[in-house]
């Protein structure tokens, strides 16, 4: 392996790493769930694609290389479907967006007699 495949594999790992810390600090920080969601699938995503692609640079297309490839595919495809469906059935569950009031369905009138 020559100097360049060595600085593209530590350049993509460091961005993964950069992408996954990232997504972290967004776990933390941000409000609600559907921009915790957000910041989860794309750290995942992004993250670690980058870090399977450098596995794909290091080892070539035979082996372990073409397994990356096939991970990064799983990830392109799962990671923002299961985001959405998550925020899709915390958005049917009623859960607020950020800055909203939850809207409560209002309690019967006890004094009203049917």
């Amino acid at each position: 392996m020559n100097a360049i495949h060595q600085l593209v594999v530590a350049a993509l790992v460091v961005v993964g790493g950069f992408f996954l810390l990232v997504g972290t600090v967004g776990l933390i920080r941000f409000p609600d769930v559907y921009n915790r969601m957000h910041a989860s699938s794309k750290a995942a995503t992004l993250g670690t694609s980058s870090m399977l692609l450098a596995v794909f640079v290091y080892y070539g297309p035979e082996g372990a290389g073409l397994t990356s490839l096939v991970g990064i595919v799983f990830l392109f495809v799962t990671a923002p479907t299961g985001a959405h469906l998550i925020s899709r059935s915390a958005q049917k569950m009623g859960v607020p967006f950020y800055g909203q009031e939850a809207e409560w369905p209002e309690e019967p009138d006890e004094s009203r007699s049917d």
